[in-house]
């Protein structure tokens, strides 16, 4: 729903909102805010309100520091977790002192890829995403513990099931913010969990995941649970993913189906698949952005970790949900909840142009389980495995001219900086295993 500006100060007033978080991320994905009382939300909605550029990870130099931020008035929300001197929240886009937009800001970035989109003709990305999540008991300061609220397992109900209560706060919270959500379920591992919610445009959909980790996370504490987007916290059972559902719109038309083609997919689904694949090695520092991230993509555990699709099959990166018609679409299952949204749909859809733009070629689908696949098999079926650590798959980033030109100079030279400080920072840490393993035996 659209609010303008006079809605939003009618509302700030008959509920009496003291403070209003302006929130924008930086480019690890981080949620930041600039909070401000009532009395300077005119002054915001002015797009007057500055920060300091220099103190967010990513951003500027200290001698160029200076930004504002440009609320956008569609996201405009009270939260309702509290009950006196209201809060409410606005999306910004973070612009320069000169009114040019900057470069740097990741909601920024996947307008951008989305510009380009509209120029093919496509008006809308649509995104369906589903974010998973481990809930923890905390101890008595509100630390996480390693110790999981419930044994559960897939689509388990309480008694097994201990974080329901939680789950069903979280999903009234999340209603109550405007969420249509769809489903929400005990996931496979013990502790673990997944609420879905509707698609929506791709900009919107990223502002949605984004707000809805900090309502889990915020419902969460209030159930005495620490709930983590860390996307492999234990060894032996399934990581967190954030599979993304994803197709192209030409006005109210899907561009992806085709009522004549055998699996009801058109040409452009095609490309745009083929579009995914290529690129796949390219995009996953930024879909799955984090050292714990390749724990999670190993055969074994439910997660992709080859790069290949199939209408019939869930161990490929690609999978064609079996819906038709307005609701055909990808599902791109590499993804992981650590990913920056808005950086993650960027490279995502950024890949898939250049499938459409250059008219791709699909591979053929893998049908069969790729997971008992051996490597002589693999290779001559042609499927590359996705990157098997951070590192890798940063050298491949940089290597990937059509990916590193959807994230621009600025984002992709501050991500690899800040990336590869965490690699070097991992790979020269000695870690238990380590000593568990050795210092006994030698």
């Amino acid at each position: 729903m659209g609010y303008t500006r006079e809605d939003i100060m009618r509302i700030a007033k008959e509920q009496n909102v003291r403070f209003i978080r302006l929130q924008f991320t930086d480019l690890l994905g981080t949620i930041k805010n600039v909070e401000i009382p009532f009395s300077q939300l005119e002054k915001a909605l002015d797009n007057k309100m500055m920060f300091d550029g220099s103190s967010i990870e990513g951003y500027v130099r200290i001698e160029e520091s200076d930004m504002y931020l440009y609320p956008d008035l569609d996201t405009w929300v009270v939260f309702p977790w509290v009950s006196e001197d209201k809060v409410a929240r606005l999306i910004c886009d973070v612009y320069m002192p000169d009114g040019t937009p900057f470069a740097g800001d990741p909601r920024g970035i996947l307008k951008r890829v989305l510009k380009e989109a509209g120029e093919l003709g496509f008006s809308t990305m649509n995104v369906g995403p589903e974010p998973e999540f481990f809930l923890f008991k905390t101890d008595e300061k509100g630390l996480p513990t390693m110790e999981l609220n419930d044994q559960g397992g897939y689509f388990d109900l309480a008694p097994t099931d201990l974080g329901e209560n939680c789950r069903r706060d979280i999903v009234l919270t999340l209603e109550e913010m405007g969420f249509e959500i769809e489903a929400s379920h005990h996931e496979v591992a013990p502790g673990q969990h997944e609420i879905d919610f509707k698609y929506a445009k791709a900009v919107k959909a990223a502002d949605q995941i984004q707000t809805f980790k900090l309502v889990v996370k915020t419902i969460a504490r209030q159930h005495g649970l620490h709930a983590t987007f860390m996307p492999k916290p234990l060894f032996g059972v399934n990581g967190s993913g954030m599979h993304a559902h994803q197709s192209l719109f030409r006005g109210s038309e899907n561009a992806f189906y085709d009522p004549n083609d055998k699996l009801g997919l058109s040409t452009v689904a095609r490309q745009y698949m083929a579009g995914i694949l290529k690129h796949a090695r390219g995009f996953a520092a930024i879909t799955n952005p984090t050292v714990n991230s390749y724990k999670r993509l190993v055969p074994g555990y439910e997660a992709p970790s080859y790069v290949a699709w199939s209408a019939s099959n869930r161990s490929p990166m690609i999978r064609i949900p079996a819906s038709r018609g307005l609701s055909t679409r990808i599902e791109v299952r590499n993804p992981d909840p650590a990913a920056n949204p808005y950086l993650a749909l960027a490279v995502m859809l950024k890949a898939g142009l250049d499938g459409i733009k250059n008219k791709l070629p699909l591979p053929e689908p893998v049908d069969r389980n790729i997971y008992v696949m051996s490597d002589e098999e693999l290779k001559e079926a042609g499927i590359p495995s996705l990157p098997g650590d951070l590192d890798e798959s940063l050298q491949e980033l940089l290597a990937d001219e059509v990916i590193s030109e959807a994230l621009g100079e600025h984002a992709l030279t501050h991500f690899y900086e800040l990336k590869a400080i965490e690699w070097d920072m991992y790979r020269t840490q000695v870690h238990q295993w380590e000593r568990d393993q050795y210092i006994t035996m030698y």
